[in-house]
């Protein structure tokens, strides 16, 4: 990662952290992704610069990288707070998910530094993609991928 992502990712795990202490005594149910976020922006990083990932398929994760930093998305996390990080989660998920449909996924779960099996994580997320962030918003960012 360069420094602009090592930071973003830092800035990212601590306001994470910060949410989840204040709201754990809240029943959010998307809490468990929300906490994803920072290991998902790793990951993409990761992946990005990987000699065994396409170009094609690295363009999509630079993609995907520049919707986590942009500061203007669909859900923007600087008036919803850290629950804005659902739709980068899901398009990080997407488009993780067409990666692996053509490299060994293998690669992805080399760089994965999370606890959960990241294959199973990917297809949970896109599974309940709609629900997280609304069937029509889901579509459109798919479109867009």
């Amino acid at each position: 990662m360069d420094k602009k992502q090592l930071d973003f990712y830092q800035k990212l795990r601590n306001e994470v952290k910060q949410w989840v202490n204040k709201n754990v005594d809240k029943d959010n149910k998307w809490s468990d992704y929300i906490l994803l976020a920072p290991d998902i922006f790793h990951l993409i990083c990761k992946l990005s610069v990987d000699k065994n990932v396409p170009a094609s398929k690295k363009i999509k994760l630079v993609g995907a990288i520049a919707y986590f930093i942009s500061p203007i998305d669909l859900i923007p996390e600087g008036i919803v707070g850290p629950i804005g990080y659902l739709d980068d989660i899901a398009i990080s998920a997407y488009i993780l998910n067409d990666l692996i449909n053509e490299v060994d996924p293998r690669i992805v779960s080399k760089h994965w530094a999370g606890e959960q099996d990241i294959l199973d994580l990917i297809k949970t997320i896109i599974a309940n993609a709609d629900k997280m962030i609304g069937s029509k918003l889901w579509n459109k960012i798919k479109s867009m991928f």
